[in-house]
């Protein structure tokens, strides 16, 4: 399949979060809309998606910490899964990391999610053991 991968513009958001929405990607805690304009609108990051023919089919998050690269809401329509599409929009990525310079991407996944470990395996991500901490601030 040929899918056209090009960055989101505002037009995209309410389609990338419905489909962020039905890969299970949303938690509470993220507002998906906020996110999306954080991305769309922050000079450290972008959302790349993917059409066929019109209609989107996948997307990605990708962003700029300063140090590393890092994914996120990496998703596929359910009936385009399998496809090389999520391997497509890794590749666009960690283009788009290399093109900055960068000479590491990651990205977290959920305990509970998985199902996508063995896909980015696949891709060539590896566990990297480390204790992730955070602190909620009040807002």
């Amino acid at each position: 399949m040929d899918f056209e991968l090009r960055r989101a513009t505002a037009n995209d958001e309410r389609a990338v979060v419905s489909l962020w929405e039905t890969c299970g990607l949303v938690a509470a805690h993220n507002p998906p809309n906020v996110d999306f304009q954080r991305a769309l609108n922050a000079p450290s990051a972008d959302i790349i998606v993917a059409h066929l023919e019109s209609a989107l089919v996948g997307s990605a998050m990708v962003g700029d910490d300063g140090h590393r690269g890092w994914i996120y809401y990496l998703a596929v329509a359910p009936e385009f899964q399998r496809t090389g599409l999520g391997r497509e929009l890794c590749a666009a990525c960690e283009t788009w990391a290399g093109e900055r310079g960068l000479c590491k991407i990651q990205l977290m996944i959920r305990p509970s999610n998985e199902s996508v470990a063995s896909f980015y395996a696949a891709a060539g991500y590896e566990e990297t053991p480390r204790l992730v901490m955070a602190k909620w601030l009040d807002t």
